[in-house]
């Protein structure tokens, strides 16, 4: 599984293994029940058991701003941030063409519809900064500029950080995306 090394892959298993048998029985139809019950919003595409989700259906969310992400371990970190009250579309990964995966792959035919249908004021690229970020970022903003402002967030150094570690795209987009002090 993705972000469990082989240490803790081996600690689940034998804790897995020491339990009762009604409880992994439990256990395995719990997982069985979350896959087949979680799907996809049929708006942002997020997980949801709903065919829309709750942030889809929360009248209180600005309805004129889309953030665009990869997927929805995304969508979840800007959540925890409290600071983004406008809505989501889930591309479902990002184009890289040595890895077979090419935009009509993934959701963006939607997002353009969808920013065109909706009245989308702003669309912000919320996406890695990596080669295949930028490249999805790129293909995105020129679909989406005739309908809508496009803005991408800024990359830099996280708080804490000590600029004599930094690497030079990171130290460069953080020039770039500095702000003036008030």
């Amino acid at each position: 599984m993705p972000g469990i090394g082989p240490r803790t892959a081996q600690r689940l298993a034998l804790h897995l293994l020491r339990q009762p048998e009604e409880k992994i029985r439990s256990f395995a139809d719990a997982l069985l029940a979350a896959r087949s019950q979680v799907g996809q919003c049929q708006k942002c595409f997020h997980l949801s058991a709903d065919p829309i989700c709750e942030i889809c259906k929360n009248t209180e969310r600005e309805k004129d701003l889309l953030c665009v992400i990869a997927d929805s371990r995304d969508l979840l970190a800007l959540e925890r941030t409290r600071e983004y009250k406008g809505l989501y579309h889930v591309l479902g990964g990002l184009i890289s063409p040595l890895d077979g995966v090419g935009p009509e792959m993934l959701m963006i035919s939607s997002l353009v519809k969808r920013v065109d249908q909706e009245g989308v004021r702003e669309v912000i690229l919320a996406l890695p900064p990596s080669v295949e970020g930028d490249t999805t970022s790129l293909y995105v903003s020129r679909l989406i500029k005739p309908f809508a402002k496009v803005s991408r967030i800024a990359y830099g150094l996280p708080m804490g950080s000590e600029l004599e570690y930094a690497d030079e795209v990171t130290l460069a987009r953080a020039l770039e995306g500095r702000t003036t002090m008030d």
